[in-house]
């Protein structure tokens, strides 16, 4: 990795420990992944869904994470529905890094055909004003896709990230997400390269549903339970003097298109305090999620942090062991 000491930006380099026999494996899944993007969608999108599927059997700690996670949000869910949801997260999260990739190696000319916005004029009218832009955007599968799209469309992106586990996978993806240009900034350089970037006219990507734990978090109403909310974004659009834009897309494997949905700018949150940015945030979230809650990737440990006293959802207990 090399990283730009004016912006603190990434750049994901190639490594010459990447050619050892440890990371063939990683290799051959990259480019076993890169041939199937190649494929029509019509025909990898079963493929991939039925091998998510499996996947989502296979990987028990997962799948438990996910199961704790809407058994909190969705208590009124049975087992049946629950299972049924996140078998549909599985079947989507494949389909829509298909897409990803075959944006990556065929260009937006391939894919635009496919792709559907909803709420554009939004985003077109903030371009022709030249205004700054941070977009809310949830953890969805297809996360990374509408800010490639706006790279390669000329508008200049900026988003935070943690590094993958995988070294390989690390590179391949990162170097995917800059296919288009745009700016990464680690999360471990701090918020502050983040802010430069969008006060130089870089639209800002922030995704605002990871939990940081309690300090700066705020407790606020999370679906049917609650969540540590950090309420970064009300200022940030105050430091960067940027409008907040919530944005959302939503993978179909069956119809194998792109839907991005845009709401209005959350201008309401100028003056609020913490509490209502956070739960605002959430609401948010809600409001995209609840509808398409296949999209969402559940598996991240969203209630991580509680309230002194609260259990721990993720502690091993009776109905889901470790």
């Amino acid at each position: 990795m090399e990283t730009n000491k004016k912006n603190s930006e990434y750049i994901p380099e190639f490594e010459k420990d990447f050619r050892r026999p440890q990371y063939w494996g990683a290799w051959l899944g990259v480019f076993a992944f890169a041939g199937a993007a190649c494929l029509p969608a019509k025909v990898r999108d079963p493929l991939l869904g039925s091998l998510g599927r499996l996947a989502g059997r296979l990987g028990k700690s997962a799948r438990r994470r996910a199961q704790i996670n809407l058994r909190y949000c969705f208590p009124d869910k049975s087992d049946a529905e629950v299972e049924s949801i996140i078998d549909g997260m599985y079947t989507t999260a494949p389909q829509a890094m298909a897409m990803m990739a075959e944006l990556a190696i065929r260009g937006p000319e391939k894919i635009l055909p496919r792709v559907d916005w909803q709420g554009k004029e939004i985003i077109d009218e903030m371009h022709e004003k030249g205004e700054n832009v941070i977009f809310l955007v949830p953890h969805g599968w297809g996360v990374d896709i509408p800010a490639m799209l706006m790279a390669s469309q000329g508008q200049k992106m900026a988003a935070m990230f943690h590094n993958q586990g995988n070294k390989v996978f690390d590179y391949v993806w990162n170097t995917v997400r800059r296919r288009f240009g745009g700016r990464l900034h680690a999360r471990n350089d701090g918020i502050k390269p983040f802010i430069q970037s969008v006060r130089q006219g870089y639209w800002g990507y922030y995704l605002p549903d990871q939990d940081h734990g309690p300090e700066h978090s705020e407790f606020v109403d999370f679906f049917a339970t609650y969540k540590a909310t950090l309420p970064a974004i009300g200022r940030l659009m105050k430091v960067c003097r940027a409008r907040v834009v919530p944005l959302f897309p939503v993978y179909d494997g069956k119809t194998h298109r792109l839907t991005i949905l845009v709401r209005p700018p959350m201008d309401d949150l100028l003056e609020a305090d913490d509490h209502t940015i956070a739960r605002r945030m959430n609401e948010e979230v809600e409001i995209f999620v609840g509808p398409h809650p296949e999209q969402y990737t559940w598996i991240l440990k969203l209630l991580k942090t509680r309230k002194p006293g609260d259990i721990k959802p993720y502690k091993p207990s009776e109905r889901y062991p470790e």
